[in-house]
Protein backbone atom coordinates (compact mmCIF):
# COMPACT_ATOMS: atom_id res chain seq x y z
CA UNK A 1 0.00 0.00 0.00
CA UNK A 2 3.15 2.74 0.58
CA UNK A 3 4.33 2.53 -2.82
CA UNK A 4 0.49 2.99 -4.43
CA UNK A 5 -0.71 5.48 -1.87
CA UNK A 6 2.29 7.52 -2.55
CA UNK A 7 2.48 6.97 -6.63
CA UNK A 8 -1.36 8.11 -6.31
CA UNK A 9 -0.62 11.60 -4.36
CA UNK A 10 2.54 12.25 -6.89
CA UNK A 11 0.14 11.40 -9.94
CA UNK A 12 -2.80 13.73 -8.83
CA UNK A 13 0.26 16.49 -7.53
CA UNK A 14 1.78 16.44 -11.06
CA UNK A 15 -1.31 17.27 -12.83
CA UNK A 16 -3.39 19.11 -10.20
CA UNK A 17 -0.85 20.55 -7.53
CA UNK A 18 -0.14 24.00 -7.31
CA UNK A 19 3.52 24.66 -8.80
CA UNK A 20 3.06 28.51 -9.17
CA UNK A 21 3.81 29.71 -5.35
CA UNK A 22 6.65 32.36 -4.74
CA UNK A 23 8.27 29.92 -3.04
CA UNK A 24 8.32 27.47 -5.39
CA UNK A 25 10.27 29.09 -8.16
CA UNK A 26 13.51 28.29 -6.38
CA UNK A 27 13.40 25.14 -4.20
CA UNK A 28 16.07 26.39 -2.27
CA UNK A 29 16.47 26.22 1.25
CA UNK A 30 16.20 30.21 2.71
CA UNK A 31 12.72 30.67 0.42
CA UNK A 32 11.40 27.29 2.04
CA UNK A 33 12.39 27.85 5.47
CA UNK A 34 10.41 31.41 5.15
CA UNK A 35 7.42 30.14 3.53
CA UNK A 36 7.06 27.10 5.85
CA UNK A 37 7.54 29.56 9.45
CA UNK A 38 5.11 32.07 8.10
CA UNK A 39 2.31 29.05 7.09
CA UNK A 40 2.90 28.05 10.47
CA UNK A 41 -0.78 28.97 11.63
CA UNK A 42 -1.57 31.33 8.71
CA UNK A 43 -3.50 30.65 5.46
CA UNK A 44 -1.51 30.43 1.51
CA UNK A 45 -3.34 33.68 0.43
CA UNK A 46 -2.30 35.93 3.64
CA UNK A 47 1.26 34.29 3.25
CA UNK A 48 1.70 35.63 -0.22
CA UNK A 49 2.15 39.59 0.31
CA UNK A 50 3.93 38.64 3.00
CA UNK A 51 6.37 36.76 1.73
CA UNK A 52 6.80 39.09 -1.31
CA UNK A 53 7.46 41.88 0.62
CA UNK A 54 9.76 39.71 2.81
CA UNK A 55 12.08 38.66 0.37
CA UNK A 56 12.47 42.04 -1.56
CA UNK A 57 13.51 43.23 1.56
CA UNK A 58 15.85 40.04 2.39
CA UNK A 59 16.72 37.88 -0.47
CA UNK A 60 19.14 35.93 1.73
CA UNK A 61 20.14 34.36 4.64
CA UNK A 62 22.75 36.98 4.95
CA UNK A 63 21.15 39.88 4.51
CA UNK A 64 17.62 38.89 7.22
CA UNK A 65 20.76 37.62 9.21
CA UNK A 66 22.85 41.57 8.70
CA UNK A 67 19.05 43.62 9.70
CA UNK A 68 17.78 45.08 12.67
CA UNK A 69 15.51 42.97 14.43
CA UNK A 70 12.70 46.22 14.56
CA UNK A 71 12.56 45.99 10.60
CA UNK A 72 11.98 42.34 10.84
CA UNK A 73 9.34 42.64 12.91
CA UNK A 74 7.75 45.59 10.92
CA UNK A 75 7.81 43.33 7.97
CA UNK A 76 6.33 40.57 10.50
CA UNK A 77 3.18 43.27 11.54
CA UNK A 78 -0.26 41.44 11.37
CA UNK A 79 1.03 37.76 10.70
CA UNK A 80 1.04 37.20 14.55
CA UNK A 81 3.11 34.56 16.61
CA UNK A 82 5.69 37.12 16.48
CA UNK A 83 8.29 34.73 18.33
CA UNK A 84 8.75 33.61 15.03
CA UNK A 85 10.05 36.38 13.57
CA UNK A 86 12.60 36.61 16.33
CA UNK A 87 13.17 33.14 16.01
CA UNK A 88 13.87 33.67 12.09
CA UNK A 89 16.61 36.75 12.96
CA UNK A 90 18.41 34.54 15.68
CA UNK A 91 18.55 31.53 13.24
CA UNK A 92 19.37 33.84 10.64
CA UNK A 93 22.93 34.67 12.57
CA UNK A 94 23.61 31.32 13.65
CA UNK A 95 23.51 29.78 9.82
CA UNK A 96 25.83 33.07 8.69
CA UNK A 97 27.83 33.21 11.48
CA UNK A 98 28.45 29.44 11.91
CA UNK A 99 27.31 27.60 9.08
CA UNK A 100 29.23 29.83 6.99
CA UNK A 101 24.94 31.10 5.15
CA UNK A 102 24.64 27.19 4.21
CA UNK A 103 21.89 25.50 5.95
CA UNK A 104 22.44 21.95 7.45
CA UNK A 105 21.24 19.25 4.53
CA UNK A 106 19.87 16.73 7.81
CA UNK A 107 16.39 16.81 9.56
CA UNK A 108 18.58 16.07 12.77
CA UNK A 109 20.62 19.26 12.11
CA UNK A 110 18.08 21.74 11.37
CA UNK A 111 16.07 20.60 14.37
CA UNK A 112 19.25 22.18 16.45
CA UNK A 113 17.85 25.77 14.99
CA UNK A 114 15.64 28.18 16.96
CA UNK A 115 11.84 27.92 15.66
CA UNK A 116 12.68 24.81 13.65
CA UNK A 117 10.21 22.44 15.02
CA UNK A 118 10.43 17.99 13.40
CA UNK A 119 7.68 19.37 10.66
CA UNK A 120 9.52 22.31 9.50
CA UNK A 121 12.59 20.32 9.39
CA UNK A 122 11.20 17.52 7.36
CA UNK A 123 9.93 19.93 4.91
CA UNK A 124 12.98 21.77 4.42
CA UNK A 125 14.94 18.40 3.84
CA UNK A 126 12.73 17.01 2.12
CA UNK A 127 12.23 19.43 -0.34
CA UNK A 128 15.60 21.00 -0.65
CA UNK A 129 17.80 17.97 -0.56
CA UNK A 130 15.18 14.98 -1.12
CA UNK A 131 15.89 13.48 2.44
CA UNK A 132 13.59 10.63 3.11
CA UNK A 133 11.63 11.63 6.53
CA UNK A 134 7.99 13.07 6.90
CA UNK A 135 6.41 16.17 7.59
CA UNK A 136 3.74 17.05 9.78
CA UNK A 137 1.92 19.97 9.27
CA UNK A 138 -1.85 20.56 9.96
CA UNK A 139 -3.06 19.82 6.45
CA UNK A 140 -0.94 16.57 6.86
CA UNK A 141 -2.30 15.48 9.86
CA UNK A 142 -5.86 15.74 8.45
CA UNK A 143 -4.94 13.39 5.42
CA UNK A 144 -2.98 11.04 7.64
CA UNK A 145 -5.83 10.82 10.58
CA UNK A 146 -8.94 10.40 7.91
CA UNK A 147 -7.24 7.68 5.71
CA UNK A 148 -6.05 5.74 8.76
CA UNK A 149 -8.36 6.68 10.67
CA UNK A 150 -6.60 7.64 13.51
CA UNK A 151 -8.96 9.31 16.03
CA UNK A 152 -8.24 11.85 18.56
CA UNK A 153 -6.52 15.27 18.95
CA UNK A 154 -3.43 15.72 17.22
CA UNK A 155 -2.31 17.97 20.12
CA UNK A 156 -2.11 14.63 22.33
CA UNK A 157 1.13 13.13 22.35
CA UNK A 158 0.12 9.58 21.87
CA UNK A 159 -2.03 10.66 18.66
CA UNK A 160 0.30 12.26 17.38
CA UNK A 161 2.99 9.65 17.89
CA UNK A 162 0.38 7.28 15.87
CA UNK A 163 0.56 9.85 12.82
CA UNK A 164 4.38 9.99 12.52
CA UNK A 165 4.24 6.31 12.27
CA UNK A 166 1.55 6.14 9.97
CA UNK A 167 3.37 9.16 7.73
CA UNK A 168 6.68 7.83 7.86
CA UNK A 169 5.44 4.74 7.16
CA UNK A 170 3.92 5.89 3.91
CA UNK A 171 6.87 7.48 2.34
CA UNK A 172 8.05 6.81 -1.05
CA UNK A 173 11.75 5.94 -1.54
CA UNK A 174 12.12 8.73 -4.18
CA UNK A 175 10.80 11.98 -5.57
CA UNK A 176 10.49 12.85 -1.55
CA UNK A 177 10.79 16.78 -2.96
CA UNK A 178 7.62 16.40 -4.86
CA UNK A 179 5.89 13.86 -2.30
CA UNK A 180 6.04 16.35 0.60
CA UNK A 181 4.25 19.14 -1.56
CA UNK A 182 2.10 16.57 -2.73
CA UNK A 183 0.71 15.85 1.12
CA UNK A 184 0.70 19.42 1.76
CA UNK A 185 -1.43 20.36 -1.26
CA UNK A 186 -3.72 17.60 -0.93
CA UNK A 187 -4.56 18.49 2.33
CA UNK A 188 -4.68 22.17 1.65
CA UNK A 189 -7.09 22.03 -1.53
CA UNK A 190 -8.81 18.55 -1.65
CA UNK A 191 -8.97 17.33 1.78
CA UNK A 192 -10.68 20.33 3.46
CA UNK A 193 -11.70 20.82 7.26
CA UNK A 194 -15.28 21.25 6.74
CA UNK A 195 -16.50 20.46 2.70
CA UNK A 196 -13.50 17.51 1.67
CA UNK A 197 -13.95 17.45 -1.94
CA UNK A 198 -13.38 13.47 -1.37
CA UNK A 199 -15.27 13.13 -5.32
CA UNK A 200 -11.71 14.27 -6.81
CA UNK A 201 -9.15 12.83 -3.72
CA UNK A 202 -6.91 10.63 -5.34
CA UNK A 203 -6.96 8.15 -2.17
CA UNK A 204 -10.46 8.07 -1.61
CA UNK A 205 -10.84 4.61 -2.25
CA UNK A 206 -7.73 3.95 0.67
CA UNK A 207 -9.69 6.82 2.98
CA UNK A 208 -10.77 4.37 6.15
CA UNK A 209 -12.49 7.15 7.35
CA UNK A 210 -14.71 7.75 4.23
CA UNK A 211 -15.68 4.47 3.83
CA UNK A 212 -17.12 4.52 7.56
CA UNK A 213 -19.06 8.00 6.32
CA UNK A 214 -17.04 9.92 9.15
CA UNK A 215 -14.48 12.45 7.19
CA UNK A 216 -15.54 15.23 9.21
CA UNK A 217 -14.88 13.40 12.58
CA UNK A 218 -11.05 12.96 11.64
CA UNK A 219 -9.06 14.66 13.02
CA UNK A 220 -10.22 14.92 17.08
CA UNK A 221 -11.19 18.15 18.10
CA UNK A 222 -9.05 19.70 20.63
CA UNK A 223 -11.09 19.88 23.77
CA UNK A 224 -12.89 22.73 24.60
CA UNK A 225 -11.40 24.86 27.18
CA UNK A 226 -12.49 28.09 28.81
CA UNK A 227 -10.33 31.02 27.88
CA UNK A 228 -10.13 33.45 30.56
CA UNK A 229 -10.57 37.19 29.85
CA UNK A 230 -7.62 39.56 31.47
CA UNK A 231 -8.35 43.17 30.87
CA UNK A 232 -5.67 46.20 30.29
CA UNK A 233 -5.70 50.04 30.14
CA UNK A 234 -3.37 51.45 27.31
CA UNK A 235 -2.17 54.82 27.95
CA UNK A 236 -2.29 56.90 24.37
CA UNK A 237 -0.16 60.03 23.88
CA UNK A 238 -1.03 62.20 20.90
CA UNK A 239 1.03 65.59 19.87
CA UNK A 240 -1.22 68.38 17.65
CA UNK A 241 1.16 67.57 15.45
CA UNK A 242 0.01 63.87 14.75
CA UNK A 243 2.95 62.40 16.68
CA UNK A 244 2.08 59.08 18.75
CA UNK A 245 4.31 57.68 21.51
CA UNK A 246 4.89 54.27 21.69
CA UNK A 247 7.48 52.32 23.90
CA UNK A 248 9.12 48.91 22.96
CA UNK A 249 8.13 45.61 24.93
CA UNK A 250 10.71 43.69 26.47
CA UNK A 251 12.44 40.97 24.08
CA UNK A 252 10.32 38.23 25.50
CA UNK A 253 7.23 38.08 26.32
CA UNK A 254 3.96 38.41 25.13
CA UNK A 255 4.19 40.75 21.73
CA UNK A 256 8.13 40.78 22.49
CA UNK A 257 10.07 43.14 20.84
CA UNK A 258 6.85 44.62 19.64
CA UNK A 259 5.90 48.54 20.10
CA UNK A 260 2.80 49.11 21.86
CA UNK A 261 1.68 51.79 24.24
CA UNK A 262 2.01 51.49 28.48
CA UNK A 263 0.25 49.61 30.30
CA UNK A 264 -1.43 50.26 33.10
CA UNK A 265 -3.67 49.40 36.01
CA UNK A 266 -6.58 52.07 36.68
CA UNK A 267 -5.03 52.95 40.28
CA UNK A 268 -1.55 53.48 38.13
CA UNK A 269 -3.61 55.98 35.69
CA UNK A 270 -5.27 58.19 38.35
CA UNK A 271 -1.90 58.49 40.13
CA UNK A 272 -0.33 60.14 36.81
CA UNK A 273 -0.15 63.79 36.42
CA UNK A 274 -0.92 64.54 32.90
CA UNK A 275 -1.62 67.24 31.07
CA UNK A 276 -5.15 66.96 30.59
CA UNK A 277 -7.80 64.39 31.05
CA UNK A 278 -7.77 60.72 29.34
CA UNK A 279 -10.35 60.33 26.74
CA UNK A 280 -11.96 56.72 26.62
CA UNK A 281 -11.20 55.37 23.02
CA UNK A 282 -13.14 52.40 21.34
CA UNK A 283 -12.28 49.13 23.38
CA UNK A 284 -10.41 46.01 21.55
CA UNK A 285 -10.46 42.61 22.31
CA UNK A 286 -7.33 40.55 21.78
CA UNK A 287 -7.64 36.25 21.68
CA UNK A 288 -4.57 35.25 22.52
CA UNK A 289 -4.03 30.80 22.77
CA UNK A 290 -4.48 30.71 26.54
CA UNK A 291 -6.90 33.84 27.20
CA UNK A 292 -8.41 36.85 25.76
CA UNK A 293 -7.17 40.16 26.74
CA UNK A 294 -9.65 43.39 26.72
CA UNK A 295 -7.98 46.45 26.13
CA UNK A 296 -9.11 49.90 27.05
CA UNK A 297 -7.57 52.49 25.56
CA UNK A 298 -7.37 56.02 26.79
CA UNK A 299 -6.32 58.99 24.69
CA UNK A 300 -4.34 62.11 26.18
CA UNK A 301 -3.63 65.13 23.69
CA UNK A 302 -0.60 67.20 24.34
CA UNK A 303 1.10 70.35 22.36
CA UNK A 304 4.56 68.52 21.71
CA UNK A 305 7.00 65.72 22.71
CA UNK A 306 8.54 68.09 25.94
CA UNK A 307 5.28 68.46 27.41
CA UNK A 308 6.15 64.81 29.08
CA UNK A 309 9.12 63.60 30.25
CA UNK A 310 10.91 60.33 28.58
CA UNK A 311 10.59 56.93 29.44
CA UNK A 312 12.53 54.02 28.28
CA UNK A 313 12.69 52.47 24.49
CA UNK A 314 10.14 55.03 23.58
CA UNK A 315 9.43 56.14 19.87
CA UNK A 316 7.54 58.68 18.16
CA UNK A 317 4.90 57.41 15.22
CA UNK A 318 3.55 59.60 12.55
CA UNK A 319 2.10 58.78 9.21
CA UNK A 320 5.05 59.01 7.85
CA UNK A 321 7.08 56.53 9.78
CA UNK A 322 4.36 54.09 10.67
CA UNK A 323 5.90 51.17 8.49
CA UNK A 324 9.28 51.29 10.17
CA UNK A 325 8.00 49.86 13.45
CA UNK A 326 6.99 46.44 14.45
CA UNK A 327 3.58 46.90 16.19
CA UNK A 328 1.29 44.91 18.14
CA UNK A 329 -1.75 44.29 16.43
CA UNK A 330 -4.06 46.47 18.89
CA UNK A 331 -1.15 49.15 18.66
CA UNK A 332 -1.60 48.58 14.59
CA UNK A 333 -5.40 49.46 15.19
CA UNK A 334 -5.20 52.24 17.35
CA UNK A 335 -2.58 54.26 15.09
CA UNK A 336 -4.44 53.32 12.10
CA UNK A 337 -7.68 54.99 13.67
CA UNK A 338 -5.90 58.38 15.43
CA UNK A 339 -4.15 58.73 11.86
CA UNK A 340 -6.69 58.16 9.66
Amino acid sequence: MTQAFADKVLAWFDVFGRHDLPWQKSLTPYPVWISEIMLQQTQVQTVIPYFNRFMMRFPSVTALASADLDEVLSLWTGLGYYARARNLHKTARIISEYHQGQFPRSQQDLLQLPGIGRSTAGAISSICFNERVAILDGNVKRVISRVFAIGGWPGQRETAQQLWQQAEAMLPYDRMNAYTQAMMDLGATICLSRAPLCDVCPVSRQCQALDRSSVTDYPGKKPKVAKPTRSTIMLVIKTKGGEVRLTQRPPEGIWGGLYSFPELTQAQLDELKLPSPPQALPKLKHSFTHFHLLIEPVLVEIESRGDLPKIDNEAWVSDDNSQAFGLCRPAQKIIQALLA
